[in-house]
Order: C-alpha cells, then sequence, then structure tokens
C-alpha cells in the first residue's frame, strides 16, 4: 500500500521547511514489507496548494495521505486533530496572498476530525525518543487552508482513505541564534517514518474489519 506524505516549501523568508526536508527524505522508501512512501512538495499558495496535492493524489493512488507543515515555537512533533473551516492570518502567503476570515468551504462543516490515528502515533514517535504532543489547532493559515480542502474532498467524495496533518518544529539551523525549540532533521524524518508506518497499519485495520462485517 502507498502512504503519501506532502511538505510545504520555505515561506517567510526562510531557505529552509523542515516539513518538506523531512519528507523528500522518505520519498521512495519501502517502509515495510507492504508499505511505499511517496513526496510531494507543496507551495505555500491558498490558491495552488491543494490542488498540487489533489494532483499528487491521482497520480499516486494512496491509501493514507499525510501532510506536514512547520509550526515555528513547537517543541514536539503535533499530529492535528481537527481541520477548521476558516483562513484568517495577518501573513501573506508566497504570492502576497492575506486571508482574513475567510471560509474555506461553503457548503462544509465548521471542522473535520483527521481519520489517522493520531494517538497511536504520538505514542509510536514517543518510544523513540522524540517528543510528541497531539494538538487540536493547525492554525489558520495554509497549512490548515489544505489541511481542511483535502478533508472536504475526501468527505465529498466518500472515499476510504486516511487523512490528516502533523506540524513539525523548526530545524537548529533556522533559528540564527534565537532561543527557540528545534528538533534535528534525523528525528523529524524518524517520526514522520513512524507515523507513515502506525497509519497504514491502521488503514489495513479498517480493511479487516470491512471484510468481517
Amino acid at each position: 500500500m502507498r502512504v503519501l506524505l506532502g511538505g510545504f516549501a520555505p515561506f517567510g523568508g526562510s531557505d529552509l521547511n523542515p516539513s518538506w526536508e523531512a519528507v523528500r527524505r522518505l520519498d521512495g522508501i519501502q517502509a515495510t514489507d507492504h508499505v511505499e512512501l511517496f513526496a510531494t512538495k507543496l507551495p505555500v499558495s491558498y490558491s495552488e496548494a491543494a490542488d498540487r496535492l489533489f494532483a499528487s493524489v491521482r497520480v499516486i493512488c494512496p491509501e493514507v495521505i499525510i501532510i506536514v507543515g512547520q509550526a515555528g515555537g513547537r517543541h514536539a512533533i503535533n499530529p492535528e486533530i481537527y481541520a477548521v473551516n476558516k483562513s484568517d492570518s495577518e501573513n501573506p502567503d508566497n504570492e502576497g496572498v492575506i486571508l482574513k476570515n475567510q471560509l474555506i468551504a461553503n457548503d462544509g462543516p465548521e471542522n473535520y476530525t483527521s481519520t489517522l490515528p493520531v494517538q497511536d502515533m504520538v505514542n509510536a514517535i514517543r518510544q523513540l525518543g522524540i517528543p510528541a504532543e497531539l494538538s487540536e489547532s493547525a492554525g489558520s493559515f495554509v497549512c490548515n487552508h489544505v489541511f481542511y480542502k483535502l478533508m472536504h474532498q475526501l468527505k465529498q467524495s466518500r472515499s476510504s482513505k486516511l487523512a490528516g496533518f502533523i506540524h513539525v518544529p523548526y530545524l537548529p539551523e533556522q533559528l540564527n541564534g534565537d532561543e527557540l525549540p528545534s528538533l534535528v532533521i534525523d528525528q523529524i524524518t524518524d517520526a514522520l517514518l513512524q507515523s507513515a508506518i502506525v497509519s497504514a497499519e491502521a488503514y489495513l485495520k479498517t480493511i479487516d474489519l470491512s471484510k468481517s462485517v
């Protein structure tokens, strides 16, 4: 089975985005005997990011989709619980677009819940000695925008795919002397690899359950 990981391009003046730096290391990896990983790079753009993700989904046909984004200031790997139907940020995307208090989908609910096994992911990452915590907010910038659009599309198409979002901290080399939390690239990559494996196992369980009904 296939797991697609999406990481974002750099933004906000940085030359790096840990989400893409980690995700690209996993592209083409055979994670287990039955799980193959694929990566796609997403633009930090309200208008283009979701379309780029959907195009990759059509080509790769994954059973599990995990979007990964940067959350500066956080100290742990954070699987997100909810995608919220609102884009609202003072920060512009990489095209200079600022969205304030705008619905993402006029016909969508207030929020969607991740279908990834988020608590199992946190437990598995912690077993690697890497800090991990659940988060209830993916923010209201491009990360959440894509997360919500993905869940909305899967709901509308009645897809059985598992999908969700993970935020990761800064890399040390992004800090320039600032005293902010960070994780090294190997830690972030290992955490995402384990998250992909745990999510694939969860998907296989849903298939087994459907066959037994």
